[in-house]
């Protein structure tokens, strides 16, 4: 029986595979290639959820990688239990299989209090004084002393916002030789996150791109040689392909001069107050799940949206009546091809919420690409984050305000569930030709740790 190395390289499409990426291009010479029509919503958490549980966003619950918790009347985004995945895990169905089958998940979302045997994620610290640390969470507890000791501590800014690069990808490559030089288990799964940065930032085909491809390259590659040496199969895949966008839709502003949310003002900006609003978007890249607290306003919010430009299409009921359904809009709208939702609900940028202007994955009441990139308008902006944190440091509170508040910055999204064969999500492996779905992926996955 093999053991296996999962290394999900976001973003990759059979269209970026070629002389920008010599090694993984040569390690799919030597396998099958098969790409899919992706998960629905085409989202990180999504897509990760339906691979390890085979089963569709309906069942397994996660619609996105957020929703609205109508009990909590609350925004919910980037949450971390891996409670919230229903149904039964891959490693958890090969254990099974396999007496004694052991599984390391680095880096794949949904991570905490997991089954798993090792696990790694990202998890800052936030003391009462408002702080937010950097740091990371691990199973089993010792691990996360013991590979900051070797490794360093985990480069946070490299993971997410304007300093997003290829150093999380690096130290994520890292923590899977650590781990499988240490506990060699049997299925590792590796989340190598690069690609998503430069795609949402410059857009597919931009000139930045084929040194973003070079940098994954490098990093994939040596791990795909790494694992190879110590007998481990390796397959490649990833959740999505990135399509270029020109039209940020700001559906809820769009409600806003219907009269359909609620806003609060708090010490002079504006809040969004879901649990009051009759009807609101939660937006999440090129999907929207829109919540009626006002049923009677269905026809007419659904009208509203089919009228608006940027918006391809208006769902309902396509995640059956189980997890899925109880956390998914009573709505869903599709951006049309070039088109993403942003989540802006006010009208004037001095009345944006305090968290607008910072990176803020959980506050925000949806998805912001808009944080990768720092205010252009600001002057000596990494001297104003220098300061800042040496603030911090003393013991003094305030925001560190560097996000532009320009969605047209933004120039590649995902989450639409059409796209043509070049941008769809892929997997490279042995007998990889058979996939031919996203559940199916968790099917091959098992076989070739049974092979």
């Amino acid at each position: 029986m093999s053991r296996l190395a999962v290394l999900d390289v976001v973003g990759l499409t059979t269209d970026l595979l070629g002389e920008d990426t010599p090694r993984l291009a040569r390690f799919a010479s030597r396998m099958q290639t098969a790409s899919f029509r992706p998960a629905f919503p085409a989202v990180t958490t999504t897509a990760q959820s339906t691979y390890l549980t085979g089963t569709p966003p309906g069942r397994h619950g996660i619609v996105g990688n957020g929703w609205y918790d109508r009990e909590a009347a609350e925004v919910k985004f980037w949450k971390q239990s891996n409670h919230l995945v229903r149904g039964e895990k891959l490693w958890e169905r090969l254990r099974r299989d396999r007496t004694g089958f052991r599984c390391a998940k680095l880096f794949w979302w949904h991570n905490m209090y997991s089954s798993a045997d090792y696990s790694i994620t990202p998890r800052p610290m936030y003391p009462a004084d408002g702080r937010k640390v950097f740091d990371i969470y691990a199973h089993p507890p010792g691990v996360r002393d013991e590979i900051k000791r070797d490794l360093g501590e985990f480069p946070f800014p490299g993971f997410w916002g304007p300093r997003a690069g290829i150093a999380s990808s690096e130290w994520i490559a890292a923590s899977a030789k650590w781990i499988e030089e240490r506990h060699g288990p049997d299925l590792s799964l590796v989340y190598l996150p690069h690609l998503d940065y430069g795609l949402q930032r410059f857009g597919p085909g931009a000139a930045e791109i084929p040194a973003e491809l070079a940098a994954i390259d490098e990093v994939a590659g040596d791990l795909v040689a790494f694992f190879e040496r110590r007998g481990v199969e390796v397959v490649v895949v990833s959740e999505y392909g990135i399509s270029a966008v020109r039209r940020p839709v700001h559906l809820n502003r769009l409600f806003r001069r219907r009269g359909w949310l609620q806003i609060k003002n708090e010490l002079g900006r504006e809040m969004l107050d879901c649990g009051a609003c009759r009807a609101f978007a939660v937006a999440d890249h090129q999907v929207a799940h829109v919540y009626l607290n006002d049923d009677g306003l269905r026809n007419e919010v659904r009208a509203a949206l089919e009228e608006t430009e940027g918006v391809e299409s208006v769902r309902e009921g396509v995640f059956g009546t189980g997890a899925g359904a109880q956390r998914a809009g009573d709505l869903v709208a599709v951006a049309a091809p070039g088109a993403w939702f942003t989540y802006y609900y006010w009208e004037d940028d001095d009345m944006a919420p305090d968290f607008a202007r910072t990176v803020d994955i959980h506050r925000k009441p949806g998805y912001d690409p808009v944080e990768l990139f720092i205010d252009p308008a600001l002057r000596f902006p990494f001297l104003k984050a220098g300061w800042f944190l040496l603030g911090k440091k003393l013991g003094f509170r305030g925001l560190l305000e560097v996000v532009p508040l320009d969605p047209r910055l933004v120039k590649g999204s995902h989450g639409r569930d059409e796209a043509p064969p070049g941008e769809q999500p892929l997997v490279i492996g042995t007998d990889a030709g058979e996939v031919r779905s996203a559940p199916e992926v968790f099917a091959y996955l098992r076989r070739r740790c049974l092979a």
